[in-house]
Protein backbone atom coordinates (compact mmCIF):
# COMPACT_ATOMS: atom_id res chain seq x y z
CA UNK A 1 0.00 0.00 0.00
CA UNK A 2 1.51 3.29 -1.08
CA UNK A 3 1.14 6.84 -0.47
CA UNK A 4 3.54 9.25 -2.78
CA UNK A 5 5.87 10.81 -0.41
CA UNK A 6 6.30 14.62 -0.56
CA UNK A 7 9.18 16.58 0.81
CA UNK A 8 10.59 20.05 -0.14
CA UNK A 9 13.03 21.90 0.78
CA UNK A 10 11.80 25.32 0.99
CA UNK A 11 8.13 26.42 2.04
CA UNK A 12 5.65 26.30 -1.06
CA UNK A 13 2.75 29.06 -1.43
CA UNK A 14 -0.25 26.20 -2.92
CA UNK A 15 -1.91 28.63 -4.67
CA UNK A 16 -2.38 28.31 -8.57
CA UNK A 17 -2.70 31.59 -11.07
CA UNK A 18 -5.53 31.12 -13.46
CA UNK A 19 -4.54 29.07 -16.37
CA UNK A 20 -6.89 30.20 -19.67
CA UNK A 21 -4.58 27.32 -21.59
CA UNK A 22 -5.95 23.83 -21.87
CA UNK A 23 -2.14 22.56 -21.59
CA UNK A 24 -2.11 23.34 -18.37
CA UNK A 25 -4.72 21.47 -16.84
CA UNK A 26 -4.04 19.38 -14.05
CA UNK A 27 -5.18 15.78 -13.89
CA UNK A 28 -5.81 13.02 -11.58
CA UNK A 29 -2.61 10.90 -12.40
CA UNK A 30 0.02 13.70 -13.51
CA UNK A 31 0.96 13.33 -9.76
CA UNK A 32 0.90 9.05 -9.85
CA UNK A 33 3.94 7.35 -11.25
CA UNK A 34 3.39 5.05 -13.98
CA UNK A 35 4.58 2.36 -12.44
CA UNK A 36 1.86 2.59 -9.38
CA UNK A 37 -0.67 2.93 -12.23
CA UNK A 38 0.44 -0.38 -13.55
CA UNK A 39 0.59 -2.21 -10.56
CA UNK A 40 -2.67 -1.24 -9.24
CA UNK A 41 -4.39 -1.85 -12.69
CA UNK A 42 -2.26 -5.07 -12.27
CA UNK A 43 -3.94 -5.48 -8.84
CA UNK A 44 -7.41 -4.60 -9.77
CA UNK A 45 -7.78 -7.44 -12.35
CA UNK A 46 -6.54 -9.85 -10.06
CA UNK A 47 -8.95 -8.89 -7.78
CA UNK A 48 -11.78 -8.68 -10.11
CA UNK A 49 -10.81 -12.52 -11.27
CA UNK A 50 -11.36 -13.79 -7.26
CA UNK A 51 -14.71 -11.65 -6.32
CA UNK A 52 -16.39 -13.03 -9.35
CA UNK A 53 -15.76 -16.73 -7.49
CA UNK A 54 -16.76 -15.08 -4.40
CA UNK A 55 -20.21 -13.87 -6.20
CA UNK A 56 -20.89 -17.62 -8.09
CA UNK A 57 -21.02 -18.54 -4.61
CA UNK A 58 -22.84 -15.98 -2.94
CA UNK A 59 -25.24 -14.86 -5.76
CA UNK A 60 -26.31 -15.74 -9.10
CA UNK A 61 -28.03 -19.44 -10.48
CA UNK A 62 -26.20 -21.47 -7.21
CA UNK A 63 -27.81 -19.39 -4.14
CA UNK A 64 -31.28 -19.18 -6.77
CA UNK A 65 -31.33 -23.16 -7.06
CA UNK A 66 -30.52 -23.35 -3.31
CA UNK A 67 -33.89 -21.37 -2.67
CA UNK A 68 -36.12 -23.27 -5.42
CA UNK A 69 -34.06 -26.61 -3.28
CA UNK A 70 -35.45 -25.36 -0.22
CA UNK A 71 -39.28 -24.86 -1.87
CA UNK A 72 -38.90 -21.05 -1.61
CA UNK A 73 -42.40 -18.67 -3.24
CA UNK A 74 -42.06 -16.44 -6.16
CA UNK A 75 -41.88 -13.88 -3.47
CA UNK A 76 -38.97 -14.86 -1.66
CA UNK A 77 -36.98 -15.53 -5.03
CA UNK A 78 -37.83 -12.60 -5.54
CA UNK A 79 -36.43 -10.71 -2.13
CA UNK A 80 -33.40 -12.63 -3.27
CA UNK A 81 -33.00 -10.58 -6.37
CA UNK A 82 -34.31 -6.85 -4.80
CA UNK A 83 -32.68 -7.53 -1.40
CA UNK A 84 -28.86 -6.31 -3.43
CA UNK A 85 -30.63 -3.50 -5.18
CA UNK A 86 -32.57 -2.22 -2.10
CA UNK A 87 -29.52 -1.94 0.28
CA UNK A 88 -28.26 0.56 -2.46
CA UNK A 89 -30.28 3.09 -0.43
CA UNK A 90 -27.83 3.41 1.69
CA UNK A 91 -25.14 4.42 -0.53
CA UNK A 92 -25.42 7.76 0.20
CA UNK A 93 -24.47 6.83 4.15
CA UNK A 94 -21.51 4.94 2.71
CA UNK A 95 -20.42 7.88 0.76
CA UNK A 96 -20.07 10.26 3.43
CA UNK A 97 -18.42 8.17 5.87
CA UNK A 98 -15.96 7.13 3.16
CA UNK A 99 -15.06 10.99 3.08
CA UNK A 100 -14.35 11.12 6.33
CA UNK A 101 -11.74 8.15 6.51
CA UNK A 102 -8.29 8.74 5.36
CA UNK A 103 -7.43 5.37 3.87
CA UNK A 104 -9.64 3.70 0.77
CA UNK A 105 -7.56 0.74 1.25
CA UNK A 106 -8.92 0.76 5.26
CA UNK A 107 -12.36 1.50 4.66
CA UNK A 108 -12.71 -1.21 1.88
CA UNK A 109 -11.29 -3.75 4.34
CA UNK A 110 -14.13 -2.36 7.02
CA UNK A 111 -17.02 -3.01 4.81
CA UNK A 112 -16.15 -5.40 1.87
CA UNK A 113 -14.27 -7.55 4.62
CA UNK A 114 -16.39 -7.62 6.84
CA UNK A 115 -19.54 -8.58 4.19
CA UNK A 116 -17.83 -11.66 2.97
CA UNK A 117 -16.64 -13.05 6.20
CA UNK A 118 -20.55 -13.06 7.04
CA UNK A 119 -21.24 -15.85 4.84
CA UNK A 120 -19.45 -18.03 7.34
CA UNK A 121 -22.65 -17.90 9.03
CA UNK A 122 -24.78 -19.93 6.28
CA UNK A 123 -22.26 -22.50 5.67
CA UNK A 124 -22.65 -23.45 9.69
CA UNK A 125 -26.49 -23.06 9.02
CA UNK A 126 -26.14 -25.62 6.18
CA UNK A 127 -24.40 -27.61 7.66
CA UNK A 128 -26.24 -27.64 10.76
CA UNK A 129 -29.58 -28.12 8.43
CA UNK A 130 -27.23 -31.62 7.13
CA UNK A 131 -27.66 -32.32 10.69
CA UNK A 132 -31.26 -32.10 11.27
CA UNK A 133 -30.70 -29.11 13.44
CA UNK A 134 -32.35 -26.53 11.01
CA UNK A 135 -35.56 -27.09 8.91
CA UNK A 136 -35.74 -25.52 5.48
CA UNK A 137 -38.17 -22.67 6.25
CA UNK A 138 -35.52 -21.44 8.81
CA UNK A 139 -32.59 -21.86 6.47
CA UNK A 140 -34.28 -19.58 3.98
CA UNK A 141 -34.73 -16.79 6.57
CA UNK A 142 -30.93 -17.23 7.16
CA UNK A 143 -30.18 -17.06 4.17
CA UNK A 144 -32.16 -13.64 3.40
CA UNK A 145 -30.66 -12.11 6.62
CA UNK A 146 -26.84 -13.00 5.45
CA UNK A 147 -27.78 -11.76 2.12
CA UNK A 148 -28.93 -8.43 3.66
CA UNK A 149 -26.55 -8.14 6.02
CA UNK A 150 -23.47 -8.97 3.75
CA UNK A 151 -24.76 -6.28 1.00
CA UNK A 152 -25.64 -3.34 3.38
CA UNK A 153 -22.09 -3.64 4.82
CA UNK A 154 -20.63 -3.80 0.67
CA UNK A 155 -23.28 -1.07 -0.18
CA UNK A 156 -21.69 1.05 2.43
CA UNK A 157 -17.74 0.46 0.34
CA UNK A 158 -19.16 0.42 -3.18
CA UNK A 159 -19.16 4.39 -3.53
CA UNK A 160 -15.58 4.53 -2.57
CA UNK A 161 -13.98 1.87 -4.71
CA UNK A 162 -15.80 3.76 -7.42
CA UNK A 163 -14.36 7.23 -6.54
CA UNK A 164 -10.85 4.79 -5.83
CA UNK A 165 -11.06 3.61 -9.25
CA UNK A 166 -12.01 6.78 -11.27
CA UNK A 167 -8.99 8.59 -9.40
CA UNK A 168 -6.50 5.74 -10.29
CA UNK A 169 -7.40 5.39 -14.23
CA UNK A 170 -7.33 7.88 -17.08
CA UNK A 171 -10.35 8.98 -18.39
CA UNK A 172 -9.02 7.96 -22.22
CA UNK A 173 -8.53 4.48 -21.01
CA UNK A 174 -11.17 3.54 -19.12
CA UNK A 175 -13.43 1.86 -21.53
CA UNK A 176 -10.33 0.00 -21.98
CA UNK A 177 -9.51 -1.09 -19.36
CA UNK A 178 -12.48 -1.56 -17.52
CA UNK A 179 -13.97 -3.94 -20.87
CA UNK A 180 -10.19 -5.91 -20.22
CA UNK A 181 -10.88 -6.05 -16.20
CA UNK A 182 -14.06 -6.97 -17.04
CA UNK A 183 -13.37 -9.59 -19.48
CA UNK A 184 -11.12 -11.30 -17.20
CA UNK A 185 -14.22 -11.63 -15.05
CA UNK A 186 -16.12 -13.14 -17.38
CA UNK A 187 -13.59 -15.57 -18.14
CA UNK A 188 -13.40 -16.60 -14.73
CA UNK A 189 -17.33 -16.85 -14.70
CA UNK A 190 -17.19 -19.30 -17.71
CA UNK A 191 -14.77 -21.57 -16.42
CA UNK A 192 -16.28 -21.90 -12.51
CA UNK A 193 -20.05 -21.53 -13.13
CA UNK A 194 -20.27 -25.06 -14.48
CA UNK A 195 -17.55 -26.56 -12.61
CA UNK A 196 -19.38 -25.23 -9.89
CA UNK A 197 -22.85 -25.96 -10.57
CA UNK A 198 -21.52 -29.84 -11.29
CA UNK A 199 -19.83 -30.31 -7.96
CA UNK A 200 -23.61 -28.73 -6.43
CA UNK A 201 -25.35 -31.19 -8.36
CA UNK A 202 -23.72 -34.14 -8.00
CA UNK A 203 -22.55 -33.53 -4.52
CA UNK A 204 -22.58 -37.27 -2.71
CA UNK A 205 -24.50 -35.46 0.12
CA UNK A 206 -27.23 -33.44 -1.53
CA UNK A 207 -27.47 -30.39 -3.64
CA UNK A 208 -27.48 -28.37 -0.59
CA UNK A 209 -24.75 -29.93 0.92
CA UNK A 210 -22.81 -29.16 -2.14
CA UNK A 211 -23.88 -25.97 -2.33
CA UNK A 212 -22.34 -25.42 1.52
CA UNK A 213 -18.98 -26.56 0.02
CA UNK A 214 -18.86 -24.20 -2.77
CA UNK A 215 -19.84 -21.58 -0.43
CA UNK A 216 -17.29 -21.76 1.67
CA UNK A 217 -14.59 -21.87 -0.83
CA UNK A 218 -15.77 -19.09 -2.74
CA UNK A 219 -15.99 -16.74 0.49
CA UNK A 220 -12.08 -17.93 0.65
CA UNK A 221 -10.96 -16.47 -2.71
CA UNK A 222 -12.99 -13.04 -1.69
CA UNK A 223 -10.93 -12.44 0.84
CA UNK A 224 -8.20 -13.25 -0.73
CA UNK A 225 -9.40 -10.59 -3.54
CA UNK A 226 -10.23 -7.73 -0.99
CA UNK A 227 -6.08 -8.45 -0.39
CA UNK A 228 -5.36 -7.56 -4.15
CA UNK A 229 -6.30 -4.43 -3.08
CA UNK A 230 -3.16 -3.93 -0.82
CA UNK A 231 -1.45 -3.31 -4.12
CA UNK A 232 -3.18 -0.68 -5.61
CA UNK A 233 -2.13 2.91 -4.55
CA UNK A 234 -3.91 4.52 -1.56
CA UNK A 235 -6.36 7.51 -1.42
CA UNK A 236 -7.05 9.86 1.02
CA UNK A 237 -10.75 11.16 0.27
CA UNK A 238 -9.97 13.88 2.52
CA UNK A 239 -7.46 15.25 0.11
CA UNK A 240 -9.28 14.53 -2.96
CA UNK A 241 -11.92 16.98 -1.69
CA UNK A 242 -9.50 19.49 -1.30
CA UNK A 243 -9.55 21.91 -4.32
CA UNK A 244 -6.51 24.16 -5.00
CA UNK A 245 -7.53 27.44 -6.09
CA UNK A 246 -10.60 27.84 -8.05
CA UNK A 247 -12.47 24.99 -9.79
CA UNK A 248 -12.68 26.23 -13.69
CA UNK A 249 -15.32 23.96 -15.65
CA UNK A 250 -16.59 23.41 -19.56
CA UNK A 251 -18.70 20.48 -19.55
CA UNK A 252 -22.46 21.77 -19.47
CA UNK A 253 -22.68 19.48 -16.31
CA UNK A 254 -20.67 22.01 -14.55
CA UNK A 255 -22.51 24.95 -16.19
CA UNK A 256 -25.41 23.65 -14.57
CA UNK A 257 -24.03 22.59 -11.33
CA UNK A 258 -22.35 26.33 -10.80
CA UNK A 259 -24.40 28.72 -12.33
CA UNK A 260 -23.84 31.47 -10.03
CA UNK A 261 -20.39 31.20 -10.53
CA UNK A 262 -17.64 33.17 -12.19
CA UNK A 263 -16.58 30.25 -14.98
CA UNK A 264 -12.79 30.01 -16.05
CA UNK A 265 -12.18 27.64 -19.27
CA UNK A 266 -9.44 25.42 -19.13
CA UNK A 267 -9.83 22.30 -21.55
CA UNK A 268 -11.09 19.18 -21.00
CA UNK A 269 -8.58 17.26 -18.69
CA UNK A 270 -8.20 13.71 -18.15
CA UNK A 271 -11.79 13.21 -16.49
CA UNK A 272 -13.64 15.10 -19.53
CA UNK A 273 -14.36 18.07 -16.83
CA UNK A 274 -11.98 20.59 -17.42
CA UNK A 275 -11.57 21.12 -14.08
CA UNK A 276 -8.21 21.16 -11.69
CA UNK A 277 -8.31 17.70 -9.50
CA UNK A 278 -7.49 17.80 -6.03
CA UNK A 279 -4.07 16.58 -4.18
CA UNK A 280 -4.26 12.77 -4.34
CA UNK A 281 -2.33 12.26 -1.11
CA UNK A 282 -2.00 13.62 1.96
CA UNK A 283 1.01 16.71 1.77
CA UNK A 284 3.21 16.83 4.60
CA UNK A 285 4.84 20.24 5.75
CA UNK A 286 7.75 21.58 4.22
CA UNK A 287 10.87 20.77 5.90
CA UNK A 288 14.13 22.74 6.38
CA UNK A 289 16.33 19.53 5.73
CA UNK A 290 14.90 17.96 2.73
CA UNK A 291 17.22 16.67 0.50
CA UNK A 292 17.05 17.06 -3.76
CA UNK A 293 16.80 13.81 -4.30
CA UNK A 294 13.58 13.32 -1.86
CA UNK A 295 12.67 16.73 -3.89
CA UNK A 296 12.96 14.35 -7.53
CA UNK A 297 10.26 11.85 -5.30
CA UNK A 298 7.45 14.35 -7.06
CA UNK A 299 7.68 16.71 -9.39
CA UNK A 300 4.52 19.54 -8.84
CA UNK A 301 3.09 20.02 -12.03
CA UNK A 302 4.16 23.10 -13.81
CA UNK A 303 0.82 25.16 -13.07
CA UNK A 304 1.66 24.43 -9.08
CA UNK A 305 5.19 26.95 -10.39
CA UNK A 306 2.55 29.76 -11.33
CA UNK A 307 0.87 31.65 -8.05
CA UNK A 308 -1.70 34.41 -7.73
CA UNK A 309 -2.75 36.12 -4.17
CA UNK A 310 -6.34 35.75 -5.80
CA UNK A 311 -6.57 31.89 -5.18
CA UNK A 312 -6.82 29.79 -2.05
CA UNK A 313 -6.83 26.70 -0.45
CA UNK A 314 -11.08 25.60 -0.79
CA UNK A 315 -12.62 22.75 0.34
CA UNK A 316 -16.46 22.52 -0.04
CA UNK A 317 -18.34 21.13 2.78
CA UNK A 318 -20.57 17.97 1.88
CA UNK A 319 -24.08 19.65 2.34
CA UNK A 320 -22.65 22.22 -0.28
CA UNK A 321 -22.08 19.49 -2.58
CA UNK A 322 -25.00 17.57 -2.09
CA UNK A 323 -27.15 21.00 -3.05
CA UNK A 324 -25.41 21.16 -5.93
CA UNK A 325 -25.81 17.86 -7.14
CA UNK A 326 -29.71 18.87 -7.59
CA UNK A 327 -28.82 21.67 -9.63
CA UNK A 328 -26.92 19.47 -11.94
CA UNK A 329 -29.77 18.89 -15.27
CA UNK A 330 -27.50 16.71 -17.30
CA UNK A 331 -26.89 14.26 -13.88
CA UNK A 332 -30.28 14.41 -12.96
CA UNK A 333 -31.60 13.27 -16.71
CA UNK A 334 -29.31 10.38 -16.17
CA UNK A 335 -30.51 9.44 -12.55
CA UNK A 336 -34.21 9.41 -14.01
CA UNK A 337 -32.83 7.29 -17.16
CA UNK A 338 -30.79 5.10 -14.30
CA UNK A 339 -33.69 4.34 -12.69
CA UNK A 340 -36.10 3.34 -15.25
CA UNK A 341 -33.97 1.59 -16.43
CA UNK A 342 -33.12 -0.67 -13.90
CA UNK A 343 -36.65 -1.02 -13.00
CA UNK A 344 -37.94 -2.37 -16.40
CA UNK A 345 -34.77 -4.59 -16.37
CA UNK A 346 -35.53 -5.91 -13.12
CA UNK A 347 -39.05 -6.29 -13.59
CA UNK A 348 -38.19 -9.40 -15.58
CA UNK A 349 -34.17 -10.38 -15.37
CA UNK A 350 -34.64 -11.75 -12.53
CA UNK A 351 -37.03 -14.71 -13.29
CA UNK A 352 -35.21 -16.31 -16.37
CA UNK A 353 -33.63 -18.50 -13.86
CA UNK A 354 -36.84 -18.88 -11.73
CA UNK A 355 -38.34 -19.63 -15.20
CA UNK A 356 -35.86 -22.50 -16.37
CA UNK A 357 -35.69 -23.91 -13.20
CA UNK A 358 -39.34 -24.27 -11.91
CA UNK A 359 -41.70 -24.09 -15.04
CA UNK A 360 -39.42 -25.88 -17.79
CA UNK A 361 -37.95 -28.20 -14.71
CA UNK A 362 -34.79 -28.09 -15.93
CA UNK A 363 -31.45 -29.34 -14.08
CA UNK A 364 -29.17 -26.89 -12.85
CA UNK A 365 -26.54 -28.56 -14.65
CA UNK A 366 -28.16 -26.84 -17.75
CA UNK A 367 -28.77 -23.78 -16.35
CA UNK A 368 -25.35 -23.32 -14.96
CA UNK A 369 -24.12 -24.53 -19.12
CA UNK A 370 -26.40 -21.36 -20.26
CA UNK A 371 -24.79 -19.20 -17.94
CA UNK A 372 -21.73 -19.87 -19.00
CA UNK A 373 -22.42 -19.47 -22.46
CA UNK A 374 -23.57 -15.78 -21.58
CA UNK A 375 -20.55 -15.72 -19.69
CA UNK A 376 -18.28 -16.27 -22.47
CA UNK A 377 -20.30 -13.60 -25.03
CA UNK A 378 -20.03 -11.44 -22.23
CA UNK A 379 -16.18 -11.99 -22.38
CA UNK A 380 -15.99 -11.89 -26.10
CA UNK A 381 -18.36 -8.67 -26.25
CA UNK A 382 -16.62 -6.67 -23.65
CA UNK A 383 -13.17 -5.78 -25.15
CA UNK A 384 -14.73 -4.82 -28.38
CA UNK A 385 -17.37 -2.30 -26.56
CA UNK A 386 -14.57 -1.19 -24.58
CA UNK A 387 -12.48 -0.04 -27.89
CA UNK A 388 -16.00 0.95 -29.37
CA UNK A 389 -16.58 3.38 -26.63
CA UNK A 390 -13.33 5.18 -26.31
CA UNK A 391 -13.83 5.97 -29.93
CA UNK A 392 -17.58 6.87 -30.28
CA UNK A 393 -18.83 7.76 -26.91
CA UNK A 394 -20.65 5.22 -24.39
CA UNK A 395 -24.49 7.16 -24.97
CA UNK A 396 -24.75 5.81 -28.93
CA UNK A 397 -23.95 2.09 -27.52
CA UNK A 398 -25.94 2.65 -24.65
CA UNK A 399 -29.08 3.39 -26.90
CA UNK A 400 -28.21 0.72 -29.83
CA UNK A 401 -27.53 -1.87 -26.46
CA UNK A 402 -30.77 -0.77 -25.01
CA UNK A 403 -33.11 -1.81 -27.91
CA UNK A 404 -31.65 -5.00 -28.04
CA UNK A 405 -32.06 -5.67 -24.52
CA UNK A 406 -35.66 -4.17 -24.14
CA UNK A 407 -36.69 -6.94 -27.01
CA UNK A 408 -35.02 -10.09 -25.61
CA UNK A 409 -37.40 -10.61 -23.40
CA UNK A 410 -39.87 -11.05 -26.31
CA UNK A 411 -37.61 -13.85 -27.46
CA UNK A 412 -38.84 -16.02 -24.28
CA UNK A 413 -42.67 -16.41 -25.29
CA UNK A 414 -41.67 -19.35 -27.48
CA UNK A 415 -39.04 -21.02 -25.26
CA UNK A 416 -40.44 -24.58 -24.24
CA UNK A 417 -38.78 -27.60 -23.14
CA UNK A 418 -38.27 -29.77 -26.46
CA UNK A 419 -34.82 -30.58 -27.46
CA UNK A 420 -34.70 -27.63 -30.16
CA UNK A 421 -34.96 -25.35 -27.47
CA UNK A 422 -33.02 -26.63 -24.48
CA UNK A 423 -29.80 -27.34 -27.27
CA UNK A 424 -30.50 -24.46 -29.94
CA UNK A 425 -32.40 -21.46 -29.04
CA UNK A 426 -31.75 -21.32 -24.95
CA UNK A 427 -28.01 -21.28 -25.70
CA UNK A 428 -28.67 -18.31 -28.55
CA UNK A 429 -30.57 -16.78 -26.13
CA UNK A 430 -28.11 -16.38 -23.51
CA UNK A 431 -25.06 -15.83 -25.74
CA UNK A 432 -27.10 -12.80 -26.98
CA UNK A 433 -28.08 -11.35 -23.34
CA UNK A 434 -24.43 -11.96 -22.53
CA UNK A 435 -23.18 -9.54 -25.65
CA UNK A 436 -25.47 -7.00 -25.48
CA UNK A 437 -25.67 -7.27 -21.76
CA UNK A 438 -21.64 -6.25 -21.78
CA UNK A 439 -22.41 -3.41 -23.84
CA UNK A 440 -24.61 -1.74 -21.21
CA UNK A 441 -22.90 -2.90 -18.23
CA UNK A 442 -19.76 -1.39 -19.16
CA UNK A 443 -20.67 1.72 -21.07
CA UNK A 444 -23.30 2.34 -18.36
CA UNK A 445 -20.50 2.23 -15.82
CA UNK A 446 -18.10 4.90 -17.90
CA UNK A 447 -20.98 7.22 -19.04
CA UNK A 448 -21.27 7.72 -14.88
CA UNK A 449 -18.03 7.85 -14.08
CA UNK A 450 -17.92 10.82 -17.16
CA UNK A 451 -20.68 12.56 -15.60
CA UNK A 452 -19.90 12.83 -11.68
CA UNK A 453 -17.51 15.59 -11.01
CA UNK A 454 -14.10 14.96 -9.11
CA UNK A 455 -15.39 16.50 -6.14
CA UNK A 456 -17.20 14.58 -3.66
CA UNK A 457 -17.29 12.08 -6.68
CA UNK A 458 -18.53 8.85 -4.15
CA UNK A 459 -21.36 11.39 -3.15
CA UNK A 460 -22.75 11.61 -7.09
CA UNK A 461 -21.89 7.38 -7.14
CA UNK A 462 -24.33 6.79 -3.89
CA UNK A 463 -26.87 8.69 -5.28
CA UNK A 464 -27.16 6.73 -8.47
CA UNK A 465 -26.65 3.70 -6.52
CA UNK A 466 -29.62 4.19 -4.31
CA UNK A 467 -31.78 5.66 -6.99
CA UNK A 468 -31.38 2.05 -8.88
CA UNK A 469 -31.28 0.03 -6.61
CA UNK A 470 -34.48 1.39 -4.74
CA UNK A 471 -36.32 1.48 -8.52
CA UNK A 472 -34.75 -2.06 -8.83
CA UNK A 473 -35.75 -3.10 -6.47
CA UNK A 474 -39.73 -1.86 -6.72
CA UNK A 475 -39.03 -3.70 -10.27
CA UNK A 476 -38.01 -7.24 -8.81
CA UNK A 477 -40.90 -6.76 -6.33
CA UNK A 478 -43.48 -5.95 -8.64
CA UNK A 479 -42.70 -8.75 -11.12
CA UNK A 480 -42.57 -11.28 -8.57
CA UNK A 481 -46.35 -10.48 -7.17
CA UNK A 482 -47.10 -10.99 -10.73
CA UNK A 483 -45.52 -14.20 -10.85
CA UNK A 484 -47.17 -15.41 -7.50
CA UNK A 485 -50.71 -14.21 -7.96
CA UNK A 486 -51.34 -14.41 -11.95
CA UNK A 487 -53.01 -18.14 -12.27
CA UNK A 488 -51.12 -19.10 -15.42
CA UNK A 489 -48.88 -17.45 -18.35
CA UNK A 490 -47.75 -15.12 -15.16
CA UNK A 491 -43.97 -15.15 -16.61
CA UNK A 492 -44.65 -14.66 -20.25
CA UNK A 493 -46.91 -11.58 -19.52
CA UNK A 494 -44.11 -10.43 -17.39
CA UNK A 495 -41.70 -10.95 -20.04
CA UNK A 496 -44.34 -8.67 -22.50
CA UNK A 497 -44.67 -6.40 -19.96
CA UNK A 498 -40.44 -5.36 -19.17
CA UNK A 499 -39.70 -5.01 -22.76
CA UNK A 500 -42.37 -1.78 -23.20
CA UNK A 501 -40.83 -0.51 -19.78
CA UNK A 502 -37.18 -0.85 -21.42
CA UNK A 503 -37.90 0.64 -24.52
CA UNK A 504 -39.65 3.43 -22.60
CA UNK A 505 -37.03 3.95 -20.27
CA UNK A 506 -34.09 5.13 -22.91
CA UNK A 507 -36.34 8.04 -23.67
CA UNK A 508 -34.17 9.97 -20.64
CA UNK A 509 -31.07 8.75 -22.20
CA UNK A 510 -31.61 10.67 -25.46
CA UNK A 511 -31.18 13.61 -23.71
CA UNK A 512 -28.16 12.87 -21.56
CA UNK A 513 -25.29 14.94 -22.72
CA UNK A 514 -21.85 13.13 -22.25
CA UNK A 515 -18.86 14.75 -21.27
CA UNK A 516 -16.57 15.91 -24.29
CA UNK A 517 -13.80 13.72 -24.38
CA UNK A 518 -10.01 15.07 -23.50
Amino acid sequence: MDFVPVEISTPVNLEIAQVTTPQTTLSSTSRIPKDAIRRSLRASTVDSVLATVYAIGTSGILLANLLVELDASPVIFGMLSSIPMLVNLIQPLGAYMSERSTSRFQYALRTHGIARLLWMILVIAIASASWGMLNNSQLVTITLLILLLSNLLAGLGIPSWLSWMAMIIPRQLRGRYFGIRNSAASLTNLICVPIAGFAVSHWYGGVVQGYGVILFLSMIFGIIGLGCQYFQIDMNPRSQNTYVGKSPQTSEIQLDATKNEKLHPQGNGVFGHGEDVPPLYPMPQPTAGATSTARKEMEFPAAFKESSQGNQLIHTPPQQATISIWKNSNFLRFLLYFGLWTLAFNLSAPFFNLYMLDTLDLNVSYVTIYTSLQAGANLLMLIVWGKLADKIGNRPILLFGGILVATTPLLWLGIGVNQLDIWLWLPLLHILTGGTGAAMELCNNNIQLGIAPIKNQSIYFAIAAAVAGASGALGTTIGSFILQFTQSGGSLALFALSTVFRLTALIPLIFTQEPRRG
